[in-house]
């Protein structure tokens, strides 16, 4: 189950195009394919890869990794820290609407605003929490790639 709702080609970089690129590529198509399926990322985050489905997207995200300077342990760092967070968020973004526009029960924004009126940040951030999934995700993994690149690409200072 889980190779199919990852299964997507167009997920897959050309060659050629950077590392930034890359890890942007596989996790928009990851996040894509969670999104297809109900309780997709708790399903897929269950799956254990022991077979060899997954060595071919993994070698090549790998691989443009160290290509591009990175050593194996920060080409491993990088790419699963991108890739937990894109699973982390789909858990949540799934959590809180059964289907993208869908907000579950209790998730109403300004119903959850009402409830919370005596933490008026609290109540306000719900606005920034529970909306607007496609803008955080991106905001987000840029973030992630940003700090990737800071910490770890060659000429980085590092820690």
């Amino acid at each position: 189950m889980y190779r199919r709702m990852v299964a997507d080609p167009a997920a897959r970089p050309a060659p050629g195009q950077s590392w930034q690129e890359l890890v942007l590529i596989a996790n928009r198509g990851l996040r894509a394919g969670l999104l297809r399926y109900r309780d997709g990322a708790k399903v897929y985050s269950g799956a254990r890869f022991t077979g060899t489905d997954h060595a071919q997207d993994m070698e090549r995200q790998l691989g443009a990794l160290v290509d591009a300077g990175f050593s194996l342990r920060e080409a491993v760092r990088a790419s699963t820290t991108a890739y937990m967070y894109t699973l982390g968020f789909v858990i949540e973004e799934q959590g809180t609407e059964s289907q993208p526009g869908e907000p579950r029960e209790g998730f109403d924004i300004e119903e959850r605003a009402g409830r919370l009126a005596a933490y008026p940040l609290a109540a306000a951030a719900g606005a920034e929490i529970f909306a607007g999934y496609d803008d955080r995700f991106e905001e987000g993994l840029r973030l992630i790639v940003a700090g990737i690149e800071t910490v770890y690409a060659p000429g980085a200072a590092r820690a």
